[in-house]
């Protein structure tokens, strides 16, 4: 916590450990028991993060080897860059244990305790704190980061937030108005980087800004039985149940749109401090950074792809919706008997109440895409390097029954994926569809930048659709319809269905309703199971 009246941060909770750096290593979030990222550092994977760019943006930052004397006998974290705000960081300043400890998730090189990414290139910003900081220095900070390695930045991190006693509008609520959440929104679009937002939404939380609709919100998870499979009980995470929940706790989103896309592991981890020594810690702090460095694993592999020319891929592979949609849709939801009808998942995720999946309204209303508490499910490493590897499909031809595709669709239309195999009958369908709300950018000076006084214009969502239809179904989606996701407010819709008899499927992407442009980009991720 940093500045209690002014900035939390969530989840600094820490001790010093004298644990055996064997067991911390076996012990890992990022292992098996964890999210699985390990496996693909080794062969033939050999995934680490190589020069793909990710960015941090926190009140503080983590300290460079060289620059200043916290890290002066630890060279662990190494960074690409460190500033505050928009300019060059100064020496011994705004170096925080936290934004280290964040770091040292994505990029730790340490032997006994390595992140996910260790040789992913980390941008740091340091927003600093003041009474005078706020919503506007994030911003240009977010900006700052966006711009660096040339402009590629693959995905940033926020492992802090605004609480809403801090807006400056008058009885702010989390609308997707704030200023610090539109400028994500805009910036996701216009930088073609995935935003990673740590926190909950809840009475007391840091909300802003939880409210996006173009990044990931993440909620982490704790250890049954060795295993990070259920949803911490200190997430706070609300369902709005009319306005006596909205006057209890108003910090959760107007309206049903949910906040959660997916759940990682975020209690009693082990990670370094600046000085060498370990810290144990719990929050949504450190489970964000584990998606965003899987950002990195997942970007290392598509540019590979690229350089060898492999068919099946494109520079689609970068965009932000598409590594939404890829990881959304590879969580871990039902653990498979081994049969394969819940897809290879490898463990049963459950809430705070012990409820699973088919508890949840997700999966019993089609109008509700997300879990609000765990989102489409607990974020796996290596399952989304297999849902992304797949590849790249066209709708013009039959698709397999994996994949992934970035395309467009026209308002008052729809695009056709047919499966090219019949789907098993009682297997279940995975698919998940993500798209941008558009912010656009009030630029007073015309130099395409956000600069201190500029705000920003909401146009709005378009509302997409997603089906799983008969393939020989007519142009009447409604009643042709196996399964749906149909929701009016989210920027994401989520399918996790049984097939009903085996056959011949295809997945339906449909431009309900427009609300700013007549034309929609979108991307698409799919896993099903072919019948035997």
């Amino acid at each position: 916590m940093v500045n209690k009246h002014i900035w939390m941060i969530w989840g600094l909770g820490v001790s010093c450990l004298s644990a055996p750096v064997l067991a911390i290593a076996l012990d890992s979030p990022f292992g098996t028991n964890g999210i699985d990222a390990f496996k693909l550092h080794k062969p033939p994977y050999n995934l680490t993060g190589r020069k793909v760019a990710i960015g941090q943006v926190e009140i503080g930052r983590p300290g460079q080897f060289g620059l200043d004397k916290a890290v002066s006998k630890n060279r662990s974290v190494s960074l690409a860059g460190v500033f505050l705000r928009n300019g060059l960081a100064k020496s011994n300043s705004g170096v925080d244990p936290h934004a280290y400890n964040v770091a040292s998730v994505m990029v730790s090189t340490n032997k006994a305790l390595p992140g996910i990414a260790p040789q992913a290139r980390l941008y740091s910003s340091a927003v600093g704190s003041g009474k005078n900081l706020g919503q506007p220095d994030e911003c240009m900070s977010a900006q700052h980061i966006a711009g660096q390695n040339g402009g590629d930045i693959r995905a940033i991190n926020f492992s802090f937030g605004e609480p809403l006693n801090r807006d400056p509008r008058p009885s702010a609520v989390l609308d997707g108005k704030a200023l610090l959440t539109m400028c994500i929104d805009w910036s996701s679009r216009v930088h073609d980087t995935l935003y990673l937002i740590a926190g909950n939404q809840g009475k007391g939380g840091i909300p802003i800004p939880t409210d996006n609709y173009n990044g990931m919100n993440v909620a982490f998870s704790s250890r049954r039985g060795g295993i990070f499979n259920k949803v911490d009980v200190s997430n706070l995470a609300a369902v709005s149940e009319g306005l006596a929940v909205r006057l209890a706790g108003k910090e959760i989103n107007l309206g049903p749109r949910r906040a959660i896309a997916l759940v990682a592991p975020g209690n009693n981890i082990t990670l370094l401090n600046p000085d060498g020594k370990l810290n144990k810690v719990t929050g949504t702090s450190f489970a964000a950074p584990q998606v965003t460095a899987t950002v990195a694993l997942l970007q290392e592999f598509g540019d590979r792809q690229l350089r060898t020319k492999r068919t099946n891929w494109s520079v689609d592979s970068r965009r932000h919706q598409v590594m939404k949609a890829v990881l959304m849709n590879s969580t871990d939801k039902i653990r498979d008997m081994g049969n394969g009808l819940y897809l290879g998942m490898t463990r049963t995720l459950i809430d705070k109440l012990n409820k699973d999946w088919f508890d949840s309204d997700a999966y019993k209303n089609p109008k509700i895409p997300l879990d609000a508490q765990m989102g489409t499910g607990h974020l796996h490493a290596f399952r989304a390097y297999q849902q992304f590897s797949a590849g790249q499909w066209n709708p013009a031809q039959s698709v397999p029954n994996m994949g992934w595709d970035y395309r467009t669709v026209n308002a008052q239309s729809y695009v056709d994926y047919t499966i090219a195999k019949p789907l098993q009958q009682g297997s279940f369908v995975a698919i998940t569809l993500s798209w941008d709300r558009l912010v656009e950018l009030n630029d007073k000076n015309n130099n395409n930048q956000f600069d201190a006084g500029e705000d920003f214009r909401d146009r709005g969502l378009n509302n997409l659709d997603l089906h799983l239809v008969k393939a020989d179904a007519k142009e009447d989606t409604e009643s042709a319809a196996v399964c749906s996701s149909i929701s009016d407010v989210d920027s994401v819709e989520h399918i996790f269905c049984p097939v009903p008899t085996t056959g011949n499927y295809k997945i339906r992407v449909q431009y309900r309703q427009k609300v700013n442009e007549a034309t929609q980009p979108y991307a698409l991720a799919w896993w099903t199971l072919g019948v035997r």
